[in-house]
């Protein structure tokens, strides 16, 4: 086990990690402002089921094996890269021809909007190098398997709660409202921001 002193740091570096502007925080914001808290959790719980998946694939030392074939990381590269500039798109067209607001649509169910953040961390690589950096750096090499899952699953619990403060906080009704009556600024902003994640995760050097 990792004691409390020793544990807190990574969590506190987690949670700031977490919460920096990124594609999945960009589609809670997204989805609470536009289709409310229930749908900004719905796409936060989508990415923690990623992170998930990410999180055991790390865990269990795929990581080093994707590194080995880098071409799994190609693969996820541009196929997360496209996945981005179609939301670049979606709320581009949003923001140049108005009607309602595109960041995500108010009619979507909340089974797609949870597909919507899952599909945007499994195809983020960026994703599995973080969760394979916190088991290969931070986590002491002498740590036993205990040890390792009280970090992973202390680190999923963070990440769900700072997700679900960013959806409770962007749902907020002087928010939402500001959003809906400016979506077309917001929606280009989103359209910016999509596009330079799409660029980020194309040219950023992964491996």
């Amino acid at each position: 086990m990792i004691s409390v002193a020793e544990l807190w740091p990574i969590l506190l570096g987690w949670a700031i990690a977490v919460a920096s502007p990124g594609p999945a925080i960009l589609a809670i914001v997204g989805a609470a402002m536009g289709g409310g808290r229930t749908k900004g959790l719905a796409v936060a719980f989508g990415v923690w089921n990623g992170s998930i998946i990410w999180a055991t694939v790390a865990g269990l030392g795929l990581g080093a094996a994707m590194v080995a074939h880098v071409w799994m990381f190609e693969v996820l590269r541009y196929a997360g890269a496209g996945y981005l500039l179609y939301l670049a798109f979606k709320s581009a067209r949003g923001a140049l021809h108005g009607g309602q607001p595109n960041v995500i649509a108010r009619s979507e169910t909340h089974r797609r909007a949870w597909l919507r953040g899952f599909t945007i961390h499994v195809m983020n690589p960026k994703a599995a190098l973080f969760w394979g950096s916190l088991f290969a750096v931070v986590v002491p090499a002498s740590a036993t398997p205990i040890a390792m899952l009280q970090v992973g699953a202390s680190c999923l619990m963070v990440s769900m709660f700072v997700m679900a403060v960013m959806a409770f906080v962007f749902s907020a009704s002087v928010i939402s409202k500001g959003y809906l009556r400016m979506h077309r600024v917001f929606d280009g902003a989103f359209a910016a921001l999509f596009g330079y994640a799409a660029l980020k995760v194309v040219t950023s050097k992964l491996v």
